[in-house]
């Protein structure tokens, strides 16, 4: 295993982390034994951070008992605060307690505010008190690091990233979003202020490993190596120095065994031209299914009504490369699920954004294919009920 410093800290974090989300199930429960073998594994052979939520169902519960079994003082434990149910400082003790009890430990190594949609969302907890709360939790022990996950577009993940003295974050990143989500840009910026990266979807939940068009598969298997898809993919975030820890969401002890494979010897800087060659092959087959040519520059941006327009476009190209249920998510969460929404309806067609595009997009029409595409019925019975949530 390799690791990677954390520059804040000087922790040596493995290069491989354990995403606990994806925990093999048998009917409604985990599969304790079968998940305590895969993480065993892992810990032997130098995977030393572990990342679970407390949304997620039952994985503080399991890891915190596969922890309590001689485990916990050998990894990185990270956990989160879904802020948007934190309503009081009230709440956030109250969640934080039950976090330390699920996970049978007196604190947590790398904390993070969960899902960040923009900077308003942060400026919320911090007006009803965050910051003295996070103090007085380091203060006391339970929080080690305090960071934030965040999913949405360059110009957004800026903001949150100076907002505040973070000491990690946490972003999905891979060879598809090199320019979206937080992106090269973001990644540059945090390394700049020495602030560690944790990876999340490094391969779009497993779409770009065995999701992937034909026309894909046969340009990673034509290429020299013989390597997988996942190996490609893997490689090429690690690829990055500004990456610290890449987050896999193992559940089968063959995947395991192949990430931290790729882990013991994928190296910053070590990708040929003819490699980037073979990934810019295979973006083009995976993007013969996308519908709007949008690059994320952000030139056509800020729109004047709040639209992100990049991160729309996105979505909507998820939706036709990924499936339906993954634009969908992926367009609610990132633009519907904000203090401020960015969603494509804002949009009064103005065109100021179509003077700045490169591309020449019509975005106008784009945008109001995306609205007839994305806001339908689902989508607008998500976004009654996301009234009632705070961010």
């Amino acid at each position: 295993m390799q690791y990677r410093i954390d520059p804040k800290t000087g922790n040596r974090l493995s290069v491989l982390g354990y995403g606990c989300m994806r925990f093999t199930r048998k009917g409604k429960n985990i599969d304790q034994e079968k998940a305590e073998k895969e993480m065993a594994y892992a810990i032997e052979q130098g995977v030393n951070y572990f990342d679970t939520a407390y949304i997620y169902p039952g994985n503080e519960v399991a890891v915190g008992k596969f922890l309590a079994k001689g485990y916990r003082d050998k990894v990185y434990l990270a956990t989160k605060l879904p802020h948007y149910l934190v309503k009081s400082i009230e709440d956030a003790d109250r969640i934080f307690e039950e976090e330390l009890k699920r996970l049978q430990t007196d604190h947590i190594d790398y904390y993070l505010m969960h899902m960040l949609t923009d900077v308003k969302s942060w400026q919320r907890l911090c007006e009803m008190g965050m910051v003295e709360w996070i103090q007085k939790r380091k203060e006391a022990g339970q929080i080690r690091q305090l960071g934030f996950s965040y999913h949405g577009g360059t110009p957004g993940f800026l903001e949150v990233l100076d907002a505040y003295d973070w000491d990690f974050c946490q972003i999905q990143f891979n060879y598809m979003d090199e320019y979206t989500q937080g992106g090269v840009p973001g990644i540059r910026r945090a390394a700049e202020k020495g602030i560690p990266v944790i990876i999340m979807e490094p391969l779009r939940g497993g779409r770009l490993a065995g999701g992937l068009p034909e026309g894909a598969k046969k340009v990673f298997k034509k290429a020299k190596g013989n390597r997988s898809p996942v190996e490609w993919g893997l490689r090429w975030i690690w690829n990055h120095p500004e990456v610290t820890t890449v987050l896999s969401g193992m559940n089968d002890m063959s995947q395991v065994e192949e990430n931290i494979r790729i882990a013991s010897d994928a190296k910053a800087g070590s990708l040929t031209e003819e490699e980037f060659a073979v990934f810019e092959k295979a973006k083009q087959e995976i993007n013969k299914a996308i519908k709007v040519g949008c690059t994320g520059c952000g030139y056509c941006m800020p729109c004047p009504q709040g639209v992100d327009i990049p991160v729309c476009f996105r979505c909507y190209n998820v939706r036709f490369s990924d499936g339906w249920f993954n634009g969908l998510r992926e367009y609610f969460m990132c633009t519907t699920l904000r203090a401020k929404k960015t969603n494509a309806s804002l949009c009064v067609g103005c065109g100021k954004c179509e003077k700045h595009c490169p591309q020449a997009i019509p975005i106008r029409k784009e945008l109001e294919n995306v609205k007839a595409t994305m806001e339908r019925l689902p989508y607008r019975v998500a976004r009654f009920f996301s009234r009632f949530v705070k961010f």
